[in-house]
Order: C-alpha cells, then structure tokens, then sequence
C-alpha cells in the first residue's frame, strides 16, 4: 500500500496548481484513479506512518485536505471561489463578494464554509486578513505569473480556465462536493436549496431556456456545482480530453456547451441549469429581486468595470432589503443597468 500510495500521489500532485497550463496537463492521468483510497492513506501521513516516504508534494495535498475539512459543511461541501492580487485589492472584487454575503438574506453564516484559493503570495496574505480559510496555490520557478488581471480569452486567461477546471477534479477525488464560485458573484441568498439532490452536476446558465434539464441551455462555468463520485471525475476528465477535438484557444466552457450531452451520457452523470431568476447576471438579469440568490458580472469583461457595475448591485439590494416588508412584498424592486458592462 505504501509504494501505491507514493506512486498515485505523484500524479496527482500537479492538480494542486490550477492555474499552471502546461504544468497541469501531465497530471491528466490522475483521472483514472479510485478516490475510496483518500481517507486512509492521508491519515497514514498525518500519523507519520510513511514520514520517511512524505514529500512535499504529500504535504501539499494534505495540507489541501486539511483546509477543505477546516471549511466543509456536514456533508463535506465546500464554497469555493479564487482570487489573485489584483481581484483581492481593496475595494476590488474580493470586498464586494465578501460583502454580499453580509448582506444577504442567512448568507453570512455561509462564509465559515467558503474556501477562498489565492494564486499568489499577496493575495494570500490579503486573503489571510479578512478571511479564516484561505488556500494558496505555489507555483514553481518559471510558471506563468497570475497576480495580475488576465484578459477575456488571452492565452494566460485560457491557461487559468483550463488549470481551474483540473483543480476542481482533485477537490472531487479529494471526497468533498463544491459549489465554486466566481469572485465577481455576488451572493444575497443561499442557491444551494435550488439544486436537486439528484443532481451531480449543476450549473448556471448565461442564457436560461425554461428547462433544468435541457442539455441547450448556454452553461456558465463561473457557477458550477458537483458532487463527489466516480461518475463526476470521468465527467471532468472526458470534458478536458474533449478539448483536442476544438480549435487552439477554446475555452472549457465552450467545450462544454458543445460536448455536454455527450459527455454526460457517457459519464452517467445529471446535469441541472440553474434558472437565471435565482442565480442570474448581466446577460439576464432577474426581473424579482424577492427570488434572486446570486448575481454574477457575466457578458462584461475588464476588472474596473465589473468592480463599477457591482458596487451599483450592492446599492440596489441595500435600498431593497431597506424598504419595508410590504413594499418589499408588492415589488417594483429591479436592478439599476449595468452601465459600465452593458451599453
């Protein structure tokens, strides 16, 4: 068992950086891996069992473990969202989404589950001083810097998509379900109670068709829930190996959109679209701020922007939440148009 236990995690070890591109692609393997083995074989470690077989990469993935245990609910899930430095600035995105949850209808409770991941030591230590659980990805000597903002769809925008998509499986094979969470979505009611416990994967929709279960609907990765099981790990690894099948420079939502039945009826898996009503954003706003859990700057791009338009979303549900409870009931609530983001 021990030199199986050596030998799975140096493949799996490179899932730890998400955001490295060329660096992760050598970890695709891992996929094929049984995560039944996880529990025992980290406790192993922590007991000092194999100390003379612990590697930094060991210690890496159990320290991983240990944050998602420190911020996981009762059934192991966990929220999860990313920041560099740029977007944990003050004033940046990273204070608007924090302060959503503070604001919201029982959503601060919420914050002692959501596990926020930095890709660089700054925004690890701005992390650190407004938040209990914060994770930061190390990169080796020479990879790609992502402290600061990357452009919709440039090469390290893609590389950061890729990478976050092969750090989620690790979180699958890991044992613990997530909920991520883009950095520029903000949160005013809990979205956990609309996905269906029959679910594994459940997503939101830039563009909602009316049907959770229509494979047309236009998927939005920014807001993606799955859960723990062997089936979602294939899901996750058919998704990337689908990636050859499309021209340099495609995103992994783009891929999915163009692959998601076919790639859900070969995992097995049940893929839910989230109505936009409850977990909405700028591509289609919701009409009733009495539903609404989420706001996501989608169909915008540019950091100030999203940080402009963001703060005026903050402005409307504070007069909302402000208003008296009949007023709030007759409606007549909406949101002020994103001015920066849609023109």
């Amino acid at each position: 068992m021990a030199c199986k236990v050596k030998g799975d995690m140096g493949k799996l070890l490179p899932l730890i950086s998400f955001f490295l591109g060329a660096a992760l692609t050598a970890a695709f393997v891992i996929a094929t891996l049984d995560v039944n083995w996880r529990l025992s074989a980290l406790a192993s470690w922590n007991n000092g069992a194999q100390a003379s077989a612990v590697t930094d990469e060991m210690r890496a993935l159990s320290e991983l473990t240990e944050v998602l245990r420190n911020a996981s609910m009762d059934d192991k899930t966990v929220i999860m969202t990313s920041i560099n430095r740029a977007y944990a600035a003050p004033g940046s995105l990273l204070d608007l989404f924090l302060e959503s949850f503070r604001l919201g209808e029982d959503t601060e409770p919420l914050l002692k589950h959501v596990l926020i991941v930095a890709m660089d030591p700054g925004a690890f230590d701005r992390c650190r001083s407004v938040h209990p659980h914060c994770y930061l990805l190390r990169r080796p000597d020479g990879a790609v810097d992502f402290s600061d903002e990357k452009y919709f769809m440039s090469k390290d925008y893609l590389d950061m998509m890729w990478g976050r998509n092969l750090f989620q499986q690790t979180i699958l094979q890991l044992g613990f379900n997530f909920l991520f969470t883009d950095i520029d979505i903000m949160w005013f009611r809990n979205p956990l109670r609309h996905i269906a416990i029959t679910s594994d994967i459940a997503i939101a929709a830039d563009y909602y068709n009316g049907d959770p279960d229509s494979l047309r609907n236009h998927p939005n990765g920014g807001f993606l829930y799955a859960r723990a099981a062997k089936r979602t790990v294939e899901f996750y690894r058919r998704w990337r190996d689908a990636r050859r099948r499309f021209p340099p420079g495609s995103n992994e939502q783009l891929v999915l959109e163009r692959s998601q039945a076919e790639l859900s009826q070969q995992a097995g898996v049940r893929m839910q679209f989230l109505d936009t009503a409850h977990c909405g954003g700028f591509c289609q706003l919701s009409r009733d701020m009495g539903r609404v859990c989420t706001l996501h700057a989608n169909c915008c791009t540019g950091l100030a922007n999203k940080v402009h338009d963001l703060a005026g979303v903050l402005r409307d549900w504070r007069n909302y939440t402000a208003a008296p409870p009949a007023d709030r009931r007759r409606g007549g609530f909406g949101w002020t148009k994103p001015g920066k983001c849609i023109r």
